[in-house]
């Protein structure tokens, strides 16, 4: 599987995926969360509306993922996942990592092979953006290794882009990928 880092706004990223560092709500809200539901347009906001009063009425738990469509967005699908938030308590890596390999299963599952992450659990949510890089890193090349990737009828996840806020950020994923 190939991962790299790309500076950029995930929003315009042609990928079959991208990750939305969403809050259990999903209804939308700051920073990466925001940007997409802006961009992604009002049909994902009733989608998640759908989702959060039929799948998940209490909230879409901390390290847990869900698809919705893209809408206006160049990607097909939104995966959902809720960081930990460390600034109240949530510091277990283990919970930040299963963002990621909840989010890469579900995304192989709908058949994406390209998926694009935010640094998710940086920034509002407290995690050091050097932490967020290596356990991301790190939860990827485990997903893959376990099999996580792959999707139905053949298809598995080949392509991963990080895309980091920021010249600190893309430093720590570059570094974090290149020891990977």
């Amino acid at each position: 599987m190939l991962v790299e880092v790309v500076a950029g706004d995930i929003t315009r990223l042609e990928v079959d995926a991208i990750v939305n560092a969403a809050n259990s709500t999903l209804v939308g809200g700051g920073g990466v969360d925001g940007a997409i539901h802006r961009a992604a347009g009002p049909k994902l906001l009733e989608e998640c509306r759908r989702v959060r009063r039929t799948t998940y009425p209490g909230g879409l738990p901390v390290g847990e993922a869900v698809a919705t469509s893209g809408y206006d967005l160049p990607a097909r699908w939104v995966v959902h996942t809720v960081g930990p938030n460390r600034t109240r308590g949530q510091a277990d890596p283990a919970l930040l990592a299963a963002c990621f390999t909840r989010s890469l299963a579900v995304a192989a599952q709908v058949g994406a092979t390209s998926v694009a992450f935010p640094a998710i659990g940086a920034g509002a949510y407290g995690w050091d953006v050097g932490e967020v890089a290596r356990v991301a890193v790190a939860a990827i090349r485990q997903a893959d290794a376990d099999g996580l990737t792959a999707g139905p009828a053949g298809t598995r996840v080949e392509r991963v882009v990080l895309v980091p806020f920021g010249p600190a950020a893309t430093a720590a994923f570059e570094a974090a990928v290149a020891v990977a």
